[in-house]
């Protein structure tokens, strides 16, 4: 009979190691998992974390555990390639970060032995992700089991998966549900006994036999019905010998129809159902990726709160436990790979492997209804015929392994539409920042709206938007300023655009949360995006989390903006309040000012601001109170201070006439001798790849300044010196507008 146990606890751990140990040495540090050795310098900024092999050791002794024929090591994840080793036998490499892998260790399981995992997330050529704007935390970062089996057991080897393949089909008011196991070692006279259970337990129906795989049908089904009736079955095999049961398997599974229509989005259960979510990273402040259950479980309760409806699980395979609560909650994911930013010729192979891995292993989720096949991968170009090539092998792999989900594929804003590769997948999502990162935030709807127009037989998603927030302030918020109020703006302009295209099949916020970034060196905070709606450490939830949670959640509130932003010094200043209620009335000291209707959900007063004003916005019986003062100057705790900086604002110096580090790329592009300046910045670095002569690029970030281009450079392994910005600036001095 299967058993398995978590072996988390007491763990050793070292960065100097340089082999696997023979005996437990005494310096290594006393460590529990989940861990990562990057949970500190992999958010600070700098670009600089430790990047390389650590080693992770375990004293096991067989008595501690049932007697059974085969024992597996289960590692739900090793970021990101990975060797295990039995008192110094290697038995087992894997790569790739995100997947669970197991190692049958029977052979070599003594009655004492010493277990040990060497863990690297140095830099390479073959194993993806290299280039990307998050950080590639290493460590074993979530569980570790002993699995205890017979010799004939529901497999273990087969990528990762769980030996059971549910394939549920509804038709009309049943469901017929095709189940799979895969048995390793089997032998004669052993039978498969097929259970389908529903969400109480009780049994539904029921087939035992001599094969490995059965029909059983739902009379009366249950659908699964996202957010609004998350319904769930559960798919038990049990492995018979002589009558006696010796393994068992299950599956929770739901019972749904989907499919994409060109004009009406997405639908579920042949309702239109408009996705409307977010993407989620899965670290946090001082924790990295080593996350516990508790963190899982409160991420989904934020995302829940606000309302969403579908989860971009970016930029790779997540936590078994997060899929579940997908799963349990009714979210429609979008599961991806990180084939992401940087074509590798040498790593087509690891691509291959972690789709595989990412199908087999959640194959049974419902949540689940696309495979992402890369992200931004054509920020080298499109027309690699190895890069397209690459993709026809990862989408015909995805639909032989699944038949019965589409393809995706998230596209960096200033890849052209007619691209031989979007030709590919069944699905596209397009990552569009205008209004953050070039472009001002009227541009997005009519960019979906001409590519409708002009490809209308391809499904069109917006697969990432969203811009900085930190705890600066203003009442004049403008693209760039990474305020809170600017935000909020750009959020409310996005949901009025994308929110009204129903042809649109997705749309998902670029972030939920902040995550770390390390190479990133902006917003005054090095080390992080801060895209998300909700802060790094979970603790805040922004403005524009409200705005959301105004057009997305049925639960009745009320919110009053700009709480941290108290000292404003303009005489009348303007107060936004975000609710799902039809009305709002804004009291000012607790004194009626005035009401207003907004079809919107977007309310917005203008209030005298006259020494201290207490204001207190009611939809009626809910209320939110919030706090304004009068200043006679500027408070500079507002104001943007970017003490990380590598060069200042005020530091650089400007001539007349003439260009310098302040001005905006779409400028310093008309001048062939300050452009050929702004390209040696940026091809003086072949490991970026990026071609920035390209005008696609050029018009995608033209509202940068130089400067501001500089400090996104790191996330391109660009590195530059405040004595290298002297010096191109002093460059750009010497040349004339």
């Amino acid at each position: 009979m299967r058993n398995i146990f978590n072996i988390n606890e007491t763990w050793y751990f070292s960065k100097e190691a340089a082999c696997a140990p023979s005996a437990l040495p005494a310096d290594w540090e006393a460590v529990q998992l989940p861990h990562t050795w990057n949970a500190t310098d992999g958010q600070d900024g700098g670009a600089d974390y430790h990047r390389g092999t650590c080693w992770y050791a375990k004293k096991l002794k067989k008595s501690d555990f049932p007697e059974a024929e085969r024992y597996y090591i289960e590692i739900c994840g090793a970021n990101s390639s990975a060797d295990l080793f039995m008192d110094g036998q290697k038995l087992a490499h894997h790569d790739g970060g995100y997947s669970t892998w197991r190692v049958d260790i029977t052979e070599a399981f003594g009655d004492e032995t010493l277990l040990a995992i060497s863990v690297d997330n140095a830099p390479n050529d073959r194993v993806y992700p290299q280039m990307a704007d998050f950080t590639f935390y290493g460590g074993l970062y979530r569980d570790i089991n002993l699995i205890c089996v017979s010799h004939s057991h529901f497999d273990l080897d087969y990528f990762g998966s769980p030996g059971i393949m549910v394939t549920p089909t509804v038709c009309g008011d049943s469901a017929e549900v095709e189940i799979r196991s895969f048995i390793t070692n089997p032998a004669p006279g052993q039978t498969v006994r097929f259970t389908v259970f529903d969400m109480d337990g009780a049994p539904v129906t029921e087939a035992e036999g001599p094969g490995a795989a059965a029909i059983l049908k739902i009379p009366a089904v249950h659908l699964w019905q996202g957010r609004r009736d998350p319904y769930l079955y559960t798919a038990q095999a049990e492995l018979l010998a002589d009558g006696a049961m010796i393994d068992r398997v299950s599956a929770r599974f739901g019972c749904r129809t989907f499919s994409v229509d060109l004009a009406r989005g997405f639908i579920l259960n042949g309702e239109e159902y408009s996705l409307r979510g977010v993407s989620r990273h899965q670290d946090r402040l001082g924790i990295g990726n080593a996350l516990l259950p508790e963190h899982h479980r409160e991420d989904m309760d934020l995302i829940c709160e606000m309302g969403a409806n579908t989860i971009r699980l970016a930029h790779y395979q997540h936590d078994q436990y997060f899929y579940d609560l997908c799963d349990k909650k009714g979210m429609v994911v979008w599961a991806e790979i990180p084939y992401i930013s940087r074509h590798m010729p040498g790593g087509r192979e690891n691509t291959v492997t972690q789709l595989t891995e990412l199908i087999a292993q959640n194959y049974n989720h419902p949540s689940i209804v696309v495979w992402g096949l890369s992200n931004e991968i054509t920020m080298q170009g499109a027309d690699d015929p190895d890069l397209i090539e690459n993709h026809r092998i990862l989408n015909d792999l995805a639909h032989e392994m699944d038949k019965t989900r589409p393809t995706a594929i998230a596209c960096i804003s200033m890849c052209d539409p007619d691209a031989e590769y979007l030709k590919i997948p069944d699905l596209i999502s397009y990552n569009h920042y205008f209004g953050w990162y070039g472009g001002n935030t009227d541009m997005n709807g009519p960019w979906f709206d001409a590519f409708h127009e002009k490809h209308p037989r391809i499904p069109i998603g917006c697969s990432e938007y969203g811009c900085e927030a930190l705890n600066w302030h203003t009442s004049d918020p403008q693209q760039g300023d990474y305020t809170e109020e600017y935000q909020a703006f750009y959020h409310e302009e996005l949901i009025k655009q994308l929110f009204s295209r129903k042809y649109l099949w997705a749309t998902h916020v670029w972030n939920m949360f902040d995550f770390g970034a390390d190479a990133r060196c902006e917003g005054g905070e090095d080390g992080r995006n801060h895209k998300g709606l909700v802060t790094f450490d979970r603790g805040y939830k922004k403005d524009a989390f409200y705005a959301y949670k105004a057009w997305l959640s049925d639960e009745p509130f009320v919110h009053i903006c700009g709480k941290r932003y108290v000292d404003r010094v303009e005489d009348v200043t303007r107060i936004t309040v975000y609710s799902n209620q039809p009305a709002v009335e804004l009291l000012v000291n607790g004194e009626p000012l005035e009401q207003k209707c907004s079809e919107t959900h977007f309310f917005y007063f203008n209030v005298p601001n006259k020494g201290e004003t207490w204001l207190t916005a009611v939809a009626g019986n809910l209320r939110d109170e919030s706090f304004i003062r009068k200043a006679d100057v500027f408070n500079e705790d507002y104001r943007l201070k970017d003490k990380n900086a590598v060069l200042n604002w005020f530091d650089i110096t400007e001539r007349e006439g003439h260009f310098s580090l302040k001005d905006k790329i779409s400028d310093i592009a008309r001048n062939p001798a300050a452009l050929k300046i702004l390209l040696d910045t940026v091809s003086g670095n072949e490991e970026s790849g990026i071609n920035l002569a390209g005008t696609e690029m050029l018009s995608f970030i033209g509202e940068f300044t130089f400067l501001r281009l500089t400090s996104l450079l790191g996330t391109l392994h660009i590195h530059l010196h405040r004595e290298d910005l002297l010096e191109i600036n002093r460059k750009l001095n010497e040349i004339k507008k």
